[in-house]
């Protein structure tokens, strides 16, 4: 049955075929694009939540912390120097691995792009 038909009905078949599967994964790199942003503004959202409710009981925690350095007998100008040198050294940390992890190459849609790399191999091997 395959052999009765002509090449150019052969080779056309192929062209919409392989402008359908396009077509396809377009659609399903929209879709997983629309799913990476929304897992960023849902995390971002909670991130920002979490900051704000625990920066109050941080503060506390810090004061405390040089409160009892002066206690210890250090003296107080000592005490925040050396807590705000490690909280920031901390907060520098932070700051870096929350940069990396937003990266643009966290955020690609990786099945998508192997799925059209799939896609191609199998239409050059047709076009053979």
């Amino acid at each position: 049955m395959m052999q009765d038909r002509p090449i150019t009905t052969l080779f056309s078949d192929l062209i919409e075929n392989v402008t359908t599967l396009f077509r396809k994964e377009v659609q399903l790199a929209k879709a997983e694009l629309s799913e990476k942003a929304g897992q960023v503004g849902t995390a971002s959202a909670s991130v920002g939540v979490g900051g704000v409710i625990l920066l109050g009981a941080f503060i506390m925690l810090l004061h405390a912390i040089v409160a009892w350095l002066a206690v210890a007998g250090l003296g107080t100008h000592w005490g925040f120097l050396i807590v705000a040198v490690v909280v920031g050294i901390i907060g520098y940390v932070a700051l870096q691995k929350g940069i990396n992890n937003l990266k643009a190459a966290r955020l690609m849609p990786t099945k998508t792009v192997e799925q059209l790399q799939r896609d191609a191999a199998v239409a050059r091997e047709q076009v053979r």
